[in-house]
This record gives C-alpha cells, sequence and structure tokens, in this order.
C-alpha cells in the first residue's frame, strides 16, 4: 500500500451556539473526552475559559471575525464570550460564538 500525507484531524464532537453582545455569553460545561476546541464566531468577540461559572472582559484573548481557532481545554471547563470593545480598529457588534468539542 502506497503511502499518502495527511492532514491533522480530531474527532467532531457537539457544537454550542453562544450568543453573545454588551453581556455575557456562557456555554454549558464540556464533555468528559474534550480536550480540544474549535472556535468560530461570526464578530469579533473576547472569550474566557475555565472551570466552573465564567464571565468574559474585553482584557481576555480575542478572536477576529471569521476565524477559526483551536484551543486545548480539560473535560468539564465553560466559555463564556462578550462582544469585543470598539477602537480604532475593531466595531464591536453582537454575534454567535459556534464552540465545537473535539477529541
Amino acid at each position: 500500500m502506497a503511502f499518502f500525507s495527511k492532514q491533522n484531524s480530531s474527532r467532531v464532537g457537539s457544537t454550542q451556539t453562544i450568543a453573545y453582545d454588551a453581556s455575557v455569553g456562557a456555554s454549558n460545561a464540556f464533555g468528559p473526552e474534550t480536550y480540544q476546541l474549535r472556535l468560530v464566531t461570526n464578530s469579533g468577540c473576547c472569550f474566557r475559559i475555565g472551570d466552573g461559572a465564567q464571565t468574559a472582559t474585553v482584557s481576555d484573548p480575542y478572536l477576529p471575525a471569521n476565524t477559526v481557532e483551536y484551543v486545548t481545554v480539560s473535560p468539564g471547563q465553560r466559555i463564556a464570550a462578550l462582544k469585543a470593545a470598539t477602537n480604532g480598529l475593531v466595531t464591536a457588534t453582537a454575534g454567535t460564538l459556534w464552540v465545537t468539542e473535539m477529541s
């Protein structure tokens, strides 16, 4: 059998959507086999991941609109999102964050 190069990949799990605005949108706890997330948003947002209930702030990591980001997590953690602060480079708008669990 011939060898062929493959893309790195993970199994796709469940997807949660988080609607956010000036108030924080939060997720349910991640599953017991979830160690990676795939994040996609339709407007710039800031997000925070951790144990227990989370509250995102504008000083948390920024995720630009229409960008795919992979992050490492632990099972049972949660994510929260907040629209990005308006400044010279970003126009803050409400949006949706798609959070897909990967294993």
